[in-house]
């Protein structure tokens, strides 16, 4: 560099500061620096709970078995149709594996209730305006899930597709318009709605881990489901 180019710099900085150099925003979270992050709520959430806490166990337990067990026995009545020769109708398997579900789903939303009222409440999300939000999101997510009920019927919402009993057409209308698979998040949202009105922590934590397990069992459902109505159309197009 020549002297005047050193000069120059010099003029422009002369205490001799360092400079922060501009993060590359094409660089994406590589970029972050986290260490300037304010972990301090975080650290204060995890403080009001206790991982260790029997109730808590038994709901992380409940809400990771649900969809587990509904996607491997759906998938294997759709592999073997053992269910629908057992009860000789699809659809009186269907209706018998949707009231387990149901049952599973009960159990679930207890247990989850039991661990938010046996731990602390945070006296952060004690206040009137995040009472009233909870309220909202629980509002929000009942007709989330009544809407998507009513859309899809019965055998549609609980896995009929599984049994063979196909929809004529892919439902697009309220509440699928708006959002997608809105069962689950209509359901995500009464949790997050109930941990809301709790001043829970750990009903914070519940919820994400729904919301985990959630999108986990999409990954396998969404492209499954989709297989089975291309099997459909494929096999209308050989007739």
């Amino acid at each position: 560099m020549k002297d005047s180019d050193t000069a120059a710099v010099r003029n422009n900085n002369p205490a001799g500061k360092s400079r922060s150099v501009p993060l590359d925003c094409c660089g994406g979270l590589s970029n972050v620096d986290y260490s300037e992050m304010d972990l301090t709520p975080m650290k204060e959430l995890l403080k009001h709970i206790d991982f260790h806490d029997s109730s808590f166990c038994i709901a992380v337990i409940a809400i990771i078995f649900n969809p587990l067990f509904w996607n491997v026995v759906a998938r294997w009545e759709h592999r073997t149709r053992r269910i629908s020769r057992l009860f000789g109708s699809p659809y009186l398997a269907c209706y018998c594996l949707g009231f387990v579900i149901i049952l599973l789903n009960v159990y679930r939303s207890h247990s989850m209730t039991v661990a938010m009222k046996a731990q602390a409440r945070w006296e952060v999300m004690d206040r009137t305006d995040v009472f009233y939000t909870g309220v909202a999101l629980m509002v929000v997510g009942t007709l989330l899930v009544v809407s998507s009920f009513l859309a899809l019927g019965f055998t549609g919402t609980f896995l009929g597709d599984y049994f063979g009993i196909l929809m004529d057409e892919k439902v697009t209308g309220f509440p699928f318009n708006i959002i997608e698979n809105p069962m689950y998040w209509g359901s995500t949202a009464n949790y997050l709605g109930l941990a809301l009105i709790g001043a829970s922590p750990v009903g914070l934590v519940l919820t994400a881990i729904v919301a985990v397990a959630y999108k986990v069992a999409l990954r396998f459902e969404g492209p499954f489901t989709e297989q089975i109505y291309q099997e459909r159309s494929q096999r209308h197009k050989h007739d």
